[in-house]
């Protein structure tokens, strides 16, 4: 299991926290400096897809990066999904974070409550 953060966010902190108080083994890794590849990204992707969600679940919308680069435009202009997963995977600030992902299961964003769900037991 691989968790994308940001040491400077205070959710991605409380979320490794989270995976530590249930000894859970995972590795971290920077995602402003390594976002998630392609493959990842896609895989996500379809893990929020099962869920009933979108593309832009992926997305950090309230970020700067995200702002700045006005992603709201460019999906309403018709920005494809490829093209989103490509501008997703070439920069980790505009990926919602901590970005949680395994074989089996992929989740962005800590809510306590899901994560418990998912990490019964």
């Amino acid at each position: 299991m691989k968790i994308y953060e940001y040491s400077k966010c205070s959710t991605c902190r409380k979320a490794i926290q989270f995976l530590e108080s249930k000894k859970l083994k995972f590795e971290r890794i920077p995602i402003v400096d390594k976002p998630p590849s392609m493959s990842e990204l896609k895989k996500m992707l379809q893990f929020i897809k099962d869920e009933g969600g979108s593309i832009k679940n992926l997305f950090n919308t309230s970020g700067e990066q995200y702002r700045e680069l006005k992603v709201t435009d460019k999906m309403k202009a018709g920005l494809s999904e490829i093209e989103a997963l490509k501008l997703l995977s070439t920069n980790g600030k505009l990926i919602k974070r901590p970005f949680l992902i395994s074989e089996h299961f992929g989740i962005t964003g800590f809510q306590p409550e899901l994560w418990n769900n998912l990490f019964k037991g």
